[in-house]
């Protein structure tokens, strides 16, 4: 029989995850122009259709199905989830031992990552990549990009980052972040900076959506990195209370830094600090003390700031909405103190933190790990950049006439049934205006 506690803990985790992509929708809504926020926004949802379809169709079969004999790919054994109904049926009929929750909630848990990664990726382009060009885009990538990096960090026996490297990623350094931000950097490489890049100030249009969008974000990632325990124990609480940790000591840090380097903190600095902080956390969330929870949030949230607020700058690319300042250099700091903080007795393999064992090893399998991903991920966005593109004629930006256009909504032409009415009480002369003077109209 199932334990009912860590199926319900399981449920909600996977629930909180979904609500990532709305919060990560108002989070990027109110960071882009006043004209750009229903097309930013909408990007970041559709992702939830085309994810939905995508994953149970191929992405889990090709992410964790099969028998593991294939280091960078699962099988295709799970398309369409056909057998999933029946594996349930039969795991209630007889509950595998170690078996605490239904497999089959494993399926949208992990249907969740893979939205919230895909709609991180639409930031880099907002403003500028046409909206169908985004969705095929994002069609292509999750089977052929995500679910074998997926597979091979989360793979189990045989996959191979996390096993035959050895590297560690409890809740998606690499599988998120460090993908989302480097497939938006290559987009952004391949579709060229916003009109007036460089000269133009982008101001974020609404700041209490960016306020409201990290609150979503920030309520989303305890299911997203205690929920990665998969079992409602005492790892999955410090997953929890690392969480926290880490977001505030970003959000701190970030307001210190922004304090000294522009003289005063703002709403939307303390936001990215806090998403910041979350990001570094995500690959140690359940290898780390709190202590060292506070150390790794501290010192992603300046990082992403220098990549966000200067590297981009002077290296000159337009990564619109910060996904790869944020996520991707996030992930990798993150991803580099995991293993110098892990505790051993946490470890996932026979190798913990430097600074517990003095053994480098396990430091040495987190940079390889996010080499490889790093590779990987570039390779295939860039090929499937570059098909997409020519599916559109050579160009995946919106025309110049598109990209220009914004005028507050038109005056509604009114009916000829209400032309009177509307002269009557509107024109200086009609009958209202007649009346009130005393007059015949």
């Amino acid at each position: 029989m199932y334990d009912i506690g860590s199926t319900a803990f399981m449920v909600v985790c996977t629930m909180l995850v979904l609500l990532m992509t709305p919060g990560l929708a108002f989070f990027y809504g109110g960071l882009s122009r006043r004209k750009n926020v229903i097309n930013t926004m909408i990007m970041a949802m559709s992702v939830i259709g085309i994810v939905g379809v995508m994953w149970i169709a191929c992405g889990w079969s090709f992410a964790y199905g099969g028998d593991g004999s294939i280091p960078f790919f699962g099988g295709l054994d799970q398309l369409g989830c056909f057998a999933a109904t029946g594996e349930m049926l039969g795991e209630a009929a007889n509950v595998p031992e170690g078996t605490t929750y239904p497999s089959i909630i494993n399926i949208c848990f992990q249907m969740a990552f893979c939205m919230i990664t895909c709609a991180i990726i639409t930031g880099a382009v907002a403003g500028r990549m046409k909206y169908g060009a985004v969705m095929l885009f994002v069609a292509i990538w999750v089977p052929l990009v995500y679910a074998p990096l997926a597979h091979m960090v989360w793979g189990g026996e045989g996959s191979l980052i996390g096993d035959t490297i050895g590297a560690l990623d409890f809740a998606g350094g690499d599988v998120v972040h460090i993908s989302s931000g480097v497939t938006g950097l290559v987009l952004c490489l391949l579709l060229g900076g916003r009109r007036g890049f460089g000269l133009v100030s982008y101001r974020p249009h609404n700041i209490p959506f960016v306020a409201l969008g990290a609150t979503l974000l920030w309520f989303g990632w305890f299911g997203f990195n205690a929920g990665s325990q998969f079992a409602a124990d005492g790892t999955a609480a410090l997953a929890l209370l690392n969480t926290v940790a880490a977001s505030a000591a970003g959000m701190l840090a970030w307001i210190v830094v922004e304090r000294i380097r522009v003289r005063k903190p703002t709403l939307v600095g303390a936001c990215t600090g806090l998403v910041a902080g979350l990001v570094g956390i995500t690959p140690a969330a359940g290898f780390v003390e709190p202590w060292a929870a506070i150390v790794i949030g501290a010192c992603t949230a300046p990082c992403c700031f220098f990549a966000i607020s200067i590297a981009k700058r002077r290296i000159g690319y337009d990564d619109a909405l910060d996904a790869f300042g944020c996520h991707s250099v996030g992930g990798v700091v993150g991803g580099l103190l995991t293993g110098i903080f892990c505790v051993p007795e946490l470890s996932w393999t026979d190798f913990g933190g430097l600074i517990y064992t003095g053994d480098p090893t396990l430091f040495g399998c987190q940079l390889a790990g996010i080499l490889v991903t790093l590779v990987f991920v570039i390779a295939g966005a860039l090929v499937i950049g570059c098909v997409v593109r020519k599916i559109y004629d050579g160009s995946l930006r919106v025309s110049e006439a598109v990209a220009s256009t914004w005028q507050p909504m038109a005056r509604a032409p009114i009916p000829r049934t209400w032309a009177w009415i509307n002269n009557a009480f509107d024109e200086p002369g009609g009958a209202l205006a007649a009346h009130r003077k005393g007059e015949k109209p």
